[in-house]
């Protein structure tokens, strides 16, 4: 990308698409387009297509999308379905009729199966069956993905993706029942310790492996590969290191200074047994992460106290 290269960073308001703006103002970039939801309604085709008509963006980083947690998954699958593909079949498809020269698509690292050899690469995509609970999502994304890889090969576009593992860090959405399991547990400790409660219950019962990157390190790898990477293939984004999910509500309890009892509820789902990314082709292209999980969670809480000030 050249420095006034005009880029549209669609979702700029959430977590992924702030950082995405944040990293690109920082190296240089000052040509970045964005628009609110009120604005623009991804989901509707014809006010997608006539924005992208009048704009012509050269470059697109396709953030937007609707997001959530376990619970979030399993209570509205419809709604997640319908919404992101939606999304992106309509950025996607509106970039290619518009001349883009290229795209960089978000997925997720749930659309590897449920049971993939760990840690999951990038091929093992599509070898069995989905983690049940989010399959409506991990369906949508890899539909995004995939047509991406079409458009590449039916008509030489440049458009590319990128699967990231558990992101948090600022601006991340830390609703109690609708936000994923990091920021969730930073609210309920700092809730559980503001209240002064004797315990706080956690779902499942805390044997779920997870890899954590902080979204300012994705945001670095998302223009890295902008600018380094072409092909049909995914690029997975993530640490390369797991923590249980029972060490890891010790650890944030520990942060945001939580010193009661914690509960496992094992009548609630644990989600996927295990997600660990292979990120060694990330790294084979030059990049590998800044933030580490401890430091990382220090700075989400900063923003989460922040937040609550607001």
């Amino acid at each position: 990308m050249e420095k006034i290269s005009k880029i549209y960073v669609a979702g700029h308001r959430g977590m992924v698409g702030s950082a995405i703006v944040r990293e690109l103002r920082r190296q240089g970039y000052d040509n970045i387009i964005t628009r609110t939801h009120a604005e623009l309604d991804l989901t509707r085709q014809a006010d997608v297509e006539k924005f992208f008509a009048a704009e012509k963006p050269e470059y697109v980083f396709l953030a937007a999308a609707k997001v959530g947690g376990i619970g979030a998954n399993s209570e509205s699958p419809a709604d997640f379905m319908y919404l992101n593909m939606m999304i992106e079949m309509n950025v996607i498809n509106a970039a290619w009729q518009n001349g883009c020269r290229k795209l960089e698509f978000l997925g997720s690292s749930c659309i590897y199966p449920k049971f993939a050899p760990q840690p999951m690469r990038e091929d093992c995509l599509l070898t069995s069956a989905l983690e049940p609970t989010n399959e409506a999502y991990a369906l949508a994304k890899i539909s995004g993905l995939k047509y991406c890889e079409y458009l590449n090969r039916q008509y030489g576009t440049d458009y590319i993706s990128v699967m990231p593992t558990n992101l948090y860090g600022a601006n991340d959405n830390y609703h109690p029942t609708r936000s994923h399991v990091l920021p969730a547990l930073i609210r309920r400790f700092h809730e559980a310790k503001v209240a002064n409660l004797p315990s706080v219950n956690c779902w499942g019962d805390g044997s779920a492996l997870r890899e954590f990157l902080y979204v300012d390190d994705l945001a670095d790898l998302c223009v890295f590969l902008m600018n380094n990477y072409s092909g049909n293939e995914t690029v997975n984004a993530g640490t390369g290191k797991e923590i249980s999910i029972k060490a890891l509500a010790e650890l944030i309890a520990s942060i945001v200074g939580y010193e009661g009892e914690i509960h496992w509820d094992t009548s609630k789902p644990n989600g996927t047994p295990r997600k660990l990314l292979d990120v060694s082709k990330a790294a084979a292209l030059g990049w590998t992460y800044k933030t580490d999980l401890r430091d990382g969670i220090k700075l989400a809480y900063e923003d989460f106290l922040r937040m609550l000030s607001m």
